[in-house]
C-alpha cells in the first residue's frame, strides 16, 4: 500500500534547478520528508499497536470478548494516531498553504496569503513546552495575522539546518508563483 504523505515526490534528489517540480500542481504536497525524530515516534506507536493487537487476539481466544474490543478500539486510535503524526507538517497547492497539527488543520487560500518568511524568533523544541531561539517559516495572512509553518527545531528539522532551508525555500517558491496570481 503506497503511503504517499512519506514522500516528496521528485525534485530533492534530482540536480534539476526546479523550484516547483511536481507534475499536478492541484492537488496537496509536503514539500519535503518528514523527519528521522517523527517517523521513529510513529515506528514506536505502531509497534506498540501490534502487540496491542497481539494481546487482543490472545484476551479474544481466552474468552473475553469485552476485554478484547477494549485493547482492539485502543489500538485502532494508536493506529489513527500514529497515522496523523506522520501528515502532520506544512502542505502546499495552487489552492494556498494547509497547516496539519495533531488535531487541527489550518487552510489560507493564496488569495488571502500576504507573503511566506523565514523570521528569528522563540520556537518549540519537538513541540514541547520548551521555547529555544530559532528559525521559524511564517506564512502572513492579509490581516496581519501570522501562521507558523515550519521551525527549525520540530520533528521534521531538528538537527537538520539544510534540510529546514531547503523546505522554507521550497515554500516560499510556491508563495510567490501563487500568491501573486490569485
Amino acid at each position: 500500500m503506497p503511503l504517499p504523505f512519506l514522500t516528496a515526490d521528485r525534485g530533492f534528489d534530482t540536480d534539476e534547478d526546479v523550484a516547483l517540480p511536481f507534475d499536478d500542481h492541484d492537488q496537496w504536497r509536503r514539500p519535503y520528508r518528514p523527519g528521522p525524530w517523527r517517523v521513529a515516534a510513529a515506528a514506536v506507536a505502531l509497534l506498540l499497536a501490534s502487540f496491542m493487537l497481539l494481546a487482543t487476539m490472545i484476551i479474544a481466544f481466552a474468552g473475553g470478548l469485552p476485554a478484547a474490543a477494549a485493547c482492539f478500539g485502543l489500538a485502532t486510535l494508536v493506529i489513527i494516531g500514529a497515522l496523523r503524526m506522520l501528515r502532520m507538517g506544512a502542505w502546499v497547492s495552487r489552492h494556498g498553504l494547509r497547516r496539519v497539527s495533531f488535531f487541527r488543520t489550518t487552510t489560507v487560500p493564496w488569495s488571502q496569503s500576504g507573503g511566506v518568511r523565514t523570521v528569528q524568533q522563540p520556537v518549540r523544541w519537538l513541540g514541547l513546552p520548551r521555547t529555544v531561539q530559532g528559525q521559524a517559516l511564517v506564512a502572513v495572512r492579509k490581516g496581519g495575522e501570522q501562521l507558523a509553518l515550519l521551525t527549525d527545531h520540530n520533528a521534521d528539522f531538528l538537527a537538520r539546518v539544510e534540510a529546514f532551508d531547503r523546505a522554507a525555500d521550497t515554500v516560499e517558491a510556491w508563495s510567490s508563483e501563487y500568491a501573486v496570481s490569485s
